[in-house]
């Protein structure tokens, strides 16, 4: 008997509030995400941009609400702020760690491919320690082509990229999307995203518990 086919990605938020330090940092955040979308979080510093992407990762629980994913388990990407990238490992160990740690099976082939996805051709054996602001993020931004997820969450990938490294990212998002997969990210430089949606989050600003 043929399995049916597995259902194509979406997020779905309903009612959303996060608690952060004791502060209720939004409430009543509701948004549907589906296969080859992009939402674009806005909104102050506070409003709880990072704070979103962290829950929807599953690093900090709601509050309130529920956050369905219909997506394979596992199948969700996040990179924040910081690139995590150690001092002592090459650009090329790095790559092979961060795919055992998502569980994928990344050969010679996919770790070169990463590589010139974010343009370090040449800087595969470089310790980490030696590479620009610029480049460590590059380095992190290339863990997006290990491991296949579906659901990129980025929060302020730009930092520290030139203007061509932000060219090739957009191309890299547009990619995704155009193969099913759905991207929600925070920045403050403006991307070209054809078809994003906003969400702005002081739209759902509160400013004390619910009794």
């Amino acid at each position: 008997m043929t399995a049916p086919p597995a259902p194509e990605p979406s997020l779905i938020a309903d009612g959303l509030a996060c608690l952060r330090g004791g502060r209720l940092v939004f409430a009543g955040l509701s948004f549907r995400l589906d296969a080859g979308e992009a939402l674009v979080l806005t909104g102050p510093n506070g409003s709880g941009k990072s704070s979103l992407l962290r829950l929807v990762a599953g690093l900090v629980p709601a509050f309130t609400g529920t956050l369905g994913w219909t997506g394979a388990p596992g199948s969700i990407a996040y990179l924040g702020h910081q690139d995590a990238v150690k001092p002592a490992l090459t650009v090329r160990e790095a790559l092979r760690i961060w795919a055992a740690f998502a569980g994928a099976a990344a050969g010679e082939g996919a770790i070169e491919a990463a590589i010139a996805a974010v343009g370090l051709e040449g800087l595969d054996d470089l310790p980490g320690r030696y590479l620009s602001a610029g480049q460590r993020r590059r380095l992190a931004l290339a863990r997006l082509e290990l491991g296949r997820s579906a659901l990129w969450l980025l929060d302020e990938p730009t930092l520290g990229l030139d203007v061509a490294s932000v060219a090739r990212l957009e191309g890299r998002i547009a990619r995704h999307r155009a193969a099913g997969g759905l991207v929600m990210l925070a920045t403050h430089v403006p991307l070209a995203l054809d078809g994003a949606r906003g969400l702005a989050l002081q739209d759902y600003a509160a400013e004390e518990l619910p009794l």
